[in-house]
């Protein structure tokens, strides 16, 4: 028996798609009794095959251990959590880039009430699309409060207090220079004439066309950079060893075509790491934009207004569509067209009890980045609504394996989901060397009796990787180290290890506290996994 610092390797899934879905009942209620067998999944309307599928729960998983016999020189520690370790971290994200002041306001002063209702056991950061005013995960809800009342709004558009002529959204000039909408060109145009007397005709239009022109460019780029700062907070949620839940606060945008693939990795970087995106609608109950007294309609005539307040309404569920597919395309909740925000909050901070993830293989899948529409059924289940992906984009190119293979251990490593495949306990001790410094001891026991061996040449050979973990009593990672164990024993050894047992044993050199300890381990016969958390805490 060996062992080597080796990079980990992990059986791939090429193209596989994944589909998160959430059924509740007539009370809204979360369902968690369904089976594969009682779904039905479609690709551009063919019916697939679903290959992997699991039902999860929510409800953290906690790891009761054995007792570790006393080692000389090492303290063992006592393997029950603390009562303060997270088990829940929730990102407030707000979309200042988008929001009005007076929206901005409100759902900042609903998630500041929200923050006394966190628990002793949650953890809670706060984001902004402009990258302003930031704060990361904490328990310190004096310094989150502080922090949220410096939000301002950081809108790269004229500010809404001034009166815009013409009056065009980043949805009328989407319609006039990306989807050549005549219609929406001759309004602009008319806005033109009337702010603008003398100008008419070819000369109003192309005036509209250029206004319509800037108004593309600015709002291309703040829904550009909202959605590669979602895609941030996604990758760094990833990295928190407990539940995750990004609480999107934003009126939502309009997405062009040239970031669908950025959505799309949004989607499934989120699915992958276990990270829940709840989307809530900063807007409130929707108003009606010919009700809006603030915008002047008298030089207008009575069609105008009527043409100009549908392509408002278009906008406005334009806008939504993205917190929709965010939300549902993970597996959580979208809270709109209600002023509740109070409530809103706390819906939304909260993981639906129950998920099925529903996983596919595309069959001749083409790379060339088009768009698959997804459809997802319940066979013969009455009653019950559902709630799952819409979509996904194809790939341009094959995953690499490598890269995939490391993508998969590092979700193992940052998740807090424990599996047993193979009989593997996780012990922790630690051995102080002054008041400031410390050893801490990370002990995988494993039992050959229950680990697959490949008989050859009179050996048995397996070969185990172990990744262990460590994390601040924030879920902050601090440090990782990993042991690739090469097996190669005689049958006497294994007879032997049979009944003692194998231990492998990483230390860190830390401070005195609290921290969260990960273990993962993977052997290469089977493809077995086991996962396992702990906690120490050195005085």
């Amino acid at each position: 028996m060996s062992t080597k610092d080796s990079p980990a390797t992990f059986k791939t899934r090429v193209n596989l798609v994944m589909v998160p879905v959430v059924v509740r009942d007539a009370k809204g209620h979360a369902v968690g009794t369904l089976h594969m067998e009682d779904f039905q999944l479609a690709d551009k309307g063919k019916p697939q095959v679903i290959v992997k599928f699991s039902a999860e729960s929510s409800t953290p998983k906690t790891n009761k251990e054995p007792p570790l016999p006393t080692v000389p020189g090492l303290q063992t520690e006592d393997q029950t959590p603390p009562p303060d370790i997270p088990e829940r971290f929730i990102a407030y994200l707000f979309d200042d880039t988008h929001l009005e002041f007076g929206d901005l306001v409100r759902s900042r002063d609903a998630a500041i009430r929200h923050l006394q209702t966190l628990k002793i056991t949650d953890r809670a950061a706060v984001y902004t699309t402009s990258g302003q005013n930031q704060l990361e995960f904490t328990d310190d809800k004096d310094k989150l409060r502080a922090t949220m009342m410096l939000i301002r709004q950081h809108s790269m558009m004229t500010p809404g207090s001034m009166i815009q002529c013409p009056d065009i959204s980043y949805y009328m000039a989407d319609m006039i220079i990306n989807k050549s909408d005549s219609t929406a060109l001759q309004l602009a145009a008319t806005e033109v004439t009337a702010c603008s007397p003398g100008v008419t005709g070819s000369s109003a239009a192309m005036m509209a066309q250029g206004a319509a022109s800037n108004v593309l460019g600015v709002g291309e780029q703040e829904s550009r950079v909202s959605t590669l700062v979602l895609k941030e907070v996604v990758r760094r949620m990833s990295g928190m060893p407990g539940q995750r839940i990004i609480l999107l606060v934003s009126p939502g945008f309009i997405t062009p075509w040239s970031i669908q693939t950025d959505k799309t990795d949004v989607l499934d970087r989120a699915i992958h790491s276990n990270v829940l995106i709840n989307s809530l609608d900063a807007r409130g109950l929707w108003t009606d934009p010919s009700l809006d007294a603030s915008r002047p309609s008298n030089s207008h005539s009575a069609q105008f207004l009527t043409l100009k307040n549908q392509y408002d309404r278009d906008a406005a569920s334009a806008q939504a569509d993205v917190l929709a597919e965010m939300a549902y395309g993970t597996g959580g909740s979208f809270f709109q067209n209600n002023n509740d925000l109070d409530e809103g909050f706390r819906r939304l901070a909260t993981a639906p009890e129950f998920y099925y993830l529903l996983g596919f293989s595309p069959q001749n899948l083409k790379l060339d980045g088009s768009f698959h529409a997804l459809k997802v059924k319940l066979l013969l289940k009455a009653g019950l609504d559902i709630q799952a992906r819409k979509g996904y984009y194809a790939p341009k190119k094959l995953s690499d394996a490598a890269e995939t293979a490391k993508q998969e251990i590092e979700e193992a490593l940052f998740s807090r989901d424990e599996m047993s495949e193979l009989p593997v306990e996780l012990h922790t001790q630690f051995f102080k060397t002054s008041d400031k410094d410390a050893t801490l001891a990370v002990l995988c026991r494993m039992d050959p009796k229950h680990i697959p061996f490949r008989k050859a040449d009179g050996r048995n050979y397996n070969t185990i990787t172990i990744v262990s973990g460590i994390f601040d009593r924030n879920g902050n990672f601090i440090s990782g180290l990993q042991k690739v164990v090469d097996l190669r024993l005689k049958d006497e050894t294994l007879t032997r290890l049979m009944t003692t047992g194998m231990s492998v044993r990483t230390n860190f050199s830390v401070n005195p506290g609290t921290y969260m300890v990960r273990l993962v381990v993977r052997d290469s016969e089977g493809q077995l996994m086991a996962a396992a958390n702990g906690a120490v805490a050195i005085p």
